[in-house]
């Protein structure tokens, strides 16, 4: 507990990069939350810092207990500050199920879970605001799960009207014909926990500004047909993939409890190539 921090009932970490702030915390088995304040939005509610309680948008990517546990603990928290309900996106597969969680926690508590749950498909879209989307992706797991890509979308003017004179573009646009094309600027990508082919089937995943996924499992002795069967993701199955990451930074996270920070951060650093090393954040 801090001045800057009064209530402190969480532990989370934070790095900024090129005006994107990430907050969060994820250990496997354990809680996995994360937020990014300047998106207004997060990802899973293992465990929920009061700090992040102000963050009115979620995406849950599975419904495993360490990445959903706080979810009837937010709602109520959000209804007893008199805060709007939230809106939070869970696999469609597990939406019925996760109203009933909320009705049977409303039945305990004696308090009304306000909230608009809602679930998602692969390739369904979201929309934060004019100028952001978010786009689910399958991911590969145990259950049911989807992975997210948060994208910046922008109107270009198209090829064939670059270069000519304002009044030409503005009679254009008046007589109804549509001078702009969209481009999407993939921001973020959250992928929870996955195997390998989950982040392989989602070309953005690998293009987003800033990568967060996990990196369950590290020493060499640890079997990765047993890993990828239980849908998790092994430190060589990064090195394997070295030249196909174009992300600016990735945070690797999710590992594995038997190992200790001091692990994680010394084969990373005996393991990784420069170049994959120089953008990879391990969050221990």
């Amino acid at each position: 507990m801090t001045a800057e921090r009064p209530v402190d009932n969480a532990p989370f970490l934070s790095h900024t990069h090129d005006g994107l702030t990430i907050e969060g915390y994820s250990r496997a088995a354990v809680q996995s939350y994360w937020r990014i304040p300047e998106l207004n939005v997060g990802f899973d509610l293992g465990a929920h810092p009061w700090d992040f309680m102000g963050t009115p948008t979620w995406f849950v990517t599975h419904a495993h207990l360490d990445h959903i546990a706080a979810l009837p603990v937010y709602v109520a928290r959000r209804r007893m500050m008199k805060m709007p309900p939230p809106a939070v996106y869970v696999p469609a597969e597990s939406l019925d199920d996760v109203h009933k969680l909320l009705r049977v926690m409303h039945k305990l508590d004696r308090g009304r879970q306000a909230v608009d749950l809602r679930g998602v498909v692969a390739g369904q879209e979201v929309e934060l605001d004019r100028q952001r989307r978010v786009a689910a992706f399958d991911t590969v797991h145990t259950i049911p799960s989807r992975g997210f890509v948060v994208y910046e979308v922008r109107n270009k003017l198209k090829d064939e009207f670059v270069g000519l004179p304002g009044n030409q573009i503005r009679d254009l646009k008046l007589s109804g014909v549509e001078i702009t094309r969209e481009v999407r600027i993939p921001l973020v990508c959250y992928t929870g926990d996955t195997a390998p082919a989950g982040l392989d089937n989602c070309p953005a995943a690998y293009e987003a500004k800033v990568l967060i996924t996990e990196m369950s499992f590290i020493r060499e002795k640890h079997r990765r047909d047993k890993i990828h069967k239980f849908g998790h993701m092994h430190l060589d199955d990064f090195v394997e993939r070295a030249d196909r990451f174009r992300n600016e930074l990735i945070i690797a996270a999710h590992f594995s409890t038997r190992y200790h920070p001091s692990e994680v951060r010394r084969l990373l650093e005996a393991k990784l190539p420069p170049k994959l090393k120089a953008k990879m954040r391990p969050w221990v």
